[in-house]
């Protein structure tokens, strides 16, 4: 069913093309229903290479969208807390947006291990994406520090979005293989930045020792 729902918004989409559309889709993919950005920020800005849209109006409603949604998450988490957000992930109609107990309590092992850093790498980072700003709700982290560390994160994500998009769009085989090789390359920037952490952290310990 949410196969069919993705694949009905998607071809809407592709007809509706605009800011608003950017701004409404980039909203759902960044609140914890699954819809992924590279299929609504590469089409506007390949409209945006054909004249239609403006490539920087593009970015700039990506990145909002992407705020929009993070913000609800976080005040979703924020007012209904930790106890009853994993309530919920057991629940059939998280299951539905494909949310489950494991998925959640990975986002938070991340926001724990890295603290507010994490709503910046996470912003970069297949599986936690999305999920990230709950933890930071339920932990109450400071709100300016989350919208700074989001916005930085989604920025950067659109911004390589919409830079394919615009010049790679139209050879959709090399754009997909670029696809796998940012995903590749942010896997590795997330285990050295991960190892980084780890070596600090026990270095600090070591000290204190």
């Amino acid at each position: 069913m949410i196969t069919e729902l993705f694949a009905s918004v998607t071809s809407w989409y592709f007809e509706h093309i605009n800011y608003g559309t950017v701004v409404l889709l980039m909203s759902i993919e960044s609140s914890f229903i699954p819809f992924p950005s590279e299929i609504v920020v590469p089409p506007a800005a390949y409209k945006a290479a054909q004249g239609t849209l403006n490539v920087a109006g593009v970015f700039f409603a990506a990145t909002a969208g992407a705020l929009i949604g993070a913000i609800f998450n976080y005040y979703f988490a924020y007012f209904l807390g930790r106890a009853m957000l994993y309530r919920l992930a057991d629940s059939r109609i998280a299951h539905f947006f494909l949310i489950t107990r494991k998925t959640l309590e990975k986002a938070e092992s991340y926001f724990i291990k890295y603290g507010r850093s994490s709503t910046f790498i996470g912003r970069l980072v297949p599986a936690v994406r999305q999920l990230i700003s709950l933890p930071a709700g339920f932990a109450k982290m400071n709100f300016k520090r989350f919208l700074l560390f989001t916005a930085l994160g989604s920025g950067l994500w659109n911004f390589i979005l919409v830079l394919l998009g615009y010049f790679l769009y139209a050879q959709k085989e090399l754009l997909e293989k670029y696809y796998t090789n940012i995903s590749i390359f942010f896997l590795v920037c997330g285990v050295v930045f991960f190892g980084y952490m780890i070596y600090k952290g026990l270095k600090k310990e070591k000290n204190i020792s």
